[in-house]
């Protein structure tokens, strides 16, 4: 057993604290009012260790890792981080030792970064992704097409067919990359965090096969079942395994800068998922120690601006939310 005391396990040994912190931010906060200070300012609050972006664009040739560390050091918070030409950045407050692309060697397989980096001398690696977002197929059992976001009547709701739309994407070349790199760090700690733009086969069973417009649709979605037989942990499904009371949905999230119009894909159906996350494969001394849901508990539901009513553990934001997304900050015990 541990206790928080200084961070001591109750054994003697010094354990340190390493939280994280996962978000899309929506064409780089520019799709709200406020944005990007409101992103600053919510890290400021959180004091994560590490972030994981998604939807970094570098506008009109601005580097954002830069601007953004430069926002939060005024803030009285120094972060590293380094430049990328993909669209996912990493920001930490340990050094990182190296930072590099790990992405499919195929056309819009999305983007995953990789980054080495030395927490009091522990080695973490860490990839921050963001998956193709084209063949969202758990739009087809709400009666969306996944490609032209249209309405399609009848829904799909066979279990092959919305599998195989599902494997027309990108995203499991990439979650094979991470897998393979990976398999190099053996030893070290590893976190996988972003928008993956596709949900979790442990959201998607009997349990649910009712709920959330899935219609009876029971699926085995790519990328979970590949992270999981390599030995990879889902944060958050590991704290809550319960999608009934703690369906931990993280797309889409209600914002009051935006209009309902940009919010919602999906006007005649329940289309909330999850699918941004935080994964982690277990290695010796590392313990999750707690996880929740950032950002606004409001969500859409067929074109309505609702609360959730979930068992979640929520961590809400306290000013200007920068995404239709909302995030995940997870914690992690290191000795």
């Amino acid at each position: 057993m541990w206790m928080m005391l200084g961070v001591l396990y109750a054994t003697g040994g010094h354990a340190k604290v390493l939280k994280v912190f996962q978000v899309n931010i929506w064409q780089e906060t520019t799709m709200v009012k406020g944005g990007f200070d409101g992103l600053a300012d919510e890290i400021v609050r959180l004091d994560p260790d590490i972030v994981l972006l998604s939807e970094v664009r570098n506008y009109d040739g601005v580097q954002f890792v830069p601007r953004l560390k430069e926002a939060l050091q005024t803030r009285g918070k120094a972060y590293y981080g380094e430049t990328s030409k993909l669209d996912v950045g990493i920001l930490s407050k340990y050094r990182i030792m190296d930072q590099g692309p790990n992405c499919a060697e195929a056309p819009d397989a999305g983007s995953v970064l990789k980054a080495r980096i030395d927490v009091e001398g522990q080695t973490v690696v860490v990839y921050s992704a963001h998956l193709d977002y084209t063949h969202y197929a758990c739009y087809l059992p709400r009666g969306y097409d996944g490609v032209t976001w249209k309405k399609i009547d009848p829904p799909v709701v066979d279990r092959e067919k919305i599998e195989a739309a599902n494997k027309e994407s990108m995203r499991d070349e990439a979650i094979k990359h991470v897998i393979a790199d990976a398999e190099k760090e053996k030893g070290n700690f590893i976190l996988l965090g972003g928008d993956f733009n596709e949900p979790s086969h442990l959201d998607w069973g009997e349990n649910v096969k009712d709920l959330w417009d899935h219609r009876g649709a029971v699926v085995r979605w790519d990328c979970s079942v590949l992270l999981q037989d390599a030995g990879f942990k889902d944060s958050y499904r590991t704290r809550y395994p319960n999608p009934v009371t703690h369906p931990g949905f993280t797309y889409p999230a209600d914002n009051a800068g935006a209009s309902l119009e940009q919010l919602d894909w999906v006007p005649e159906a329940d289309g909330r998922d999850r699918i941004d996350f935080i994964y982690y494969k277990p290695v010796k001394g590392v313990k999750l120690r707690n996880v929740s849901v950032v950002g606004p508990r409001g969500t859409i539901v067929r074109n309505q601006r609702v609360n959730e009513k979930t068992k979640d553990n929520w961590n809400d934001n306290q000013g200007t939310w920068p995404s239709d997304h909302k995030g995940v900050l997870a914690t992690f015990v290191l000795k």
